[in-house]
């Protein structure tokens, strides 16, 4: 049975999702978003693991969301136009353990930075500040390119050679020199980049983790110096601005269904898409899994390219070359998580008077000691296995929201970095599962000595987790590898990099399209815009 038709049906109610039905409701369409999870949200996600603890079992923390956006949806505002969302941010960013006991603490205060740098090397405290403002205007060039379609280059006609055009204008207002040193730094490898300015291995380490988060590359790859500075946009500096939404991240779905519904869009969780009907060429509904249809005259993914236009589109559909294409997108999750309660608060082996408060203040807690350790993990990578002694991102989401967890309780979060999604001796299963587990507990215990007997529950979700609980392709967290041939021109393939795709009305605008991932919102938006300029 078919439902009432509407204007654009969006697939998946995870922020991009949310974010692009509440701009093109705002808009005046008639919008339903569909969504098979029973919460919107998407990666944004807080579940109750064990009674009484609320786990951010996707990302857990909010850093790089463009203001924009932000002011845009008023996400962080009170009041009835408000969404509410209460986000809360320590005063450090970074605590970053080193094998000599000590530990370097980074915070967003250029100065205070560099007076923490200053033990490990008086040469990188000083260059600190120049570090800092370089990178900011390096970033601020590579924005706008993340704020423009891109242009079509082959087989452009008059109207992309005009945007391209524009394009060049845009660059030239942030400067000459920021657009040549963005273009000269894209393709060099992180490790090259942070030479160039220091010194300290402890320093370099600390930064180099940020070039390889989330991609099956190590810091000595071509394109890492990209990364570094993508996780900059929009994270307010250098260290980026680690930002806490109280209650879990769930409550950044909840916030944007608020908005979403606000502006006029119908939410229906528990409503799984099962394909994408076309006729003559064009998007004229969905089907759902359940049964029934929803016609419209557009249709917006937020899935990732592959399942939208291999798994919901029939293939007969699509000519031959762009399938190829699709096929070929690299995706190599190599993220998992491990989440543990604690009867106890960590404690850091050492590292001075700073940075055992900032870790119990909320600061992420880094274990990559040097650009070496890094490479090191992801040799094991490399050849299917998962690091021995992974590169980590861990916080204790308790320590700014005490609610997450019973009284006298405590949850550390972490991100772990190298777990392939292909392993090289078979699937994952729970014996390799829980030796992942015990991998992560022994590299963070060897500067946490209470760590192992304060934990009370622990939960794994390998990369093949993260893809069945989160629809990621191959457990990977951006819906495509961002290396530099998937990015701007060729996200998700060459020649489809600006939302659209062979079938008239159906677009995509998840984290599979331009600029890519994280929760930044920009390709929801970005598709939004896309679509509302198309009519």
């Amino acid at each position: 049975m078919s439902s009432r038709a509407c204007d654009a049906v969006v697939i998946g109610a995870g922020h991009n999702g949310l974010i692009a039905a509440t701009y093109l409701a705002r808009a005046g369409l008639r919008v339903v978003v569909v969504e098979r999870g029973e919460a919107a949200g998407g990666c944004a996600a807080t579940e109750e693991l064990w009674p009484g603890y609320r786990v951010d079992t996707g990302a857990h923390s909010l850093t790089g969301i463009d203001p924009r956006i932000m002011a845009d949806l008023s996400l962080d505002e009170a009041g009835p136009r408000g969404a509410g969302l209460d986000l809360m941010s320590p005063a450090s960013c970074v605590v970053s353990p080193q094998p000599d006991g000590g530990a370097l603490v980074l915070e967003r205060d250029p100065a205070r930075t560099a007076d923490l740098i200053r033990p490990f090397s008086a040469r990188d405290a000083a260059r600190w500040p120049d570090f800092v403002d370089a990178m900011s205007r390096v970033s601020r060039a590579l924005a706008v390119l993340y704020g423009t379609l891109p242009p079509r280059l082959a087989g452009a006609d008059r109207g992309d050679l005009w945007e391209l055009l524009r394009l060049g204008v845009k660059l030239g207002r942030v400067g000459r020199r920021d657009a040549l040193e963005l273009i000269r730094l894209i393709p060099m490898t992180v490790e090259e980049l942070l030479y160039e300015w220091f010194e300290s291995d402890a320093l370099k380490g600390a930064l180099a983790a940020d070039g390889v988060r989330g991609i099956c590359q190590g810091p000595l790859a071509s394109g890492t110096g990209y990364m570094f500075l993508h996780h900059l946009v929009g994270a307010g500096g250098v260290v980026r601005r680690r930002r806490q939404v109280r209650g879990g991240m769930g409550a950044l779905g909840a916030a944007l269904q608020r908005v979403a519904v606000a502006a006029g869009a119908e939410i229906r969780l528990g409503h799984e898409a099962a394909s994408i009907r076309v006729e003559d060429g064009r998007a004229m509904g969905i089907a759902l899994a359940g049964g029934g249809e929803i016609a419209a005259s557009r249709i917006i993914s937020s899935a990732d390219p592959g399942r939208t236009l291999l798994g919901l589109v029939d293939p007969g559909e699509l000519a031959p070359e762009f399938v190829r294409a699709l096929d070929h997108i690299k995706y190599r999750g190599v993220v998992a998580k491990v989440h543990l309660a604690l009867g106890e608060p960590p404690r850091l082996r050492s590292g001075g008077e700073a940075a055992r408060p900032a870790m119990l203040a909320g600061a992420g807690l880094t274990i990559a000691p040097s650009i070496h350790y890094i490479e090191r993990a992801y040799d094991d990578a490399k050849y299917g296995r998962p690091s021995a002694r992974p590169v980590l991102d861990a916080v204790l989401t308790t320590a700014l929201d005490p609610s997450l967890a019973p009284e006298g309780r405590h949850l550390l979060s972490v991100a772990a970095q190298y777990a392939p999604f292909r392993l090289a001796d078979g699937p994952w299963n729970d014996e390799r599962r829980e030796a992942l587990g015990d991998a992560v507990v022994a590299t963070l215990a060897e500067q946490i000595p209470n760590l192992e007997g304060a934990i009370l529950h622990r939960h794994v979700l390998t990369p093949a987790d993260l893809a069945d609980r989160f629809a990621l392709p191959e457990g990977n967290i951006h819906h495509g590898e961002m290396t530099l041939d998937q990015v701007f021109f060729g996200r998700p393939v060459a020649g489809w990099a600006r939302y659209r795709t062979p079938i008239d009305g159906l677009y995509l605008c998840g984290a599979g399209t331009h600029p890519g991932g994280g929760l930044n919102g920009r390709p929801g938006a970005g598709a939004a815009a896309r679509i509302l300029r198309d009519g």
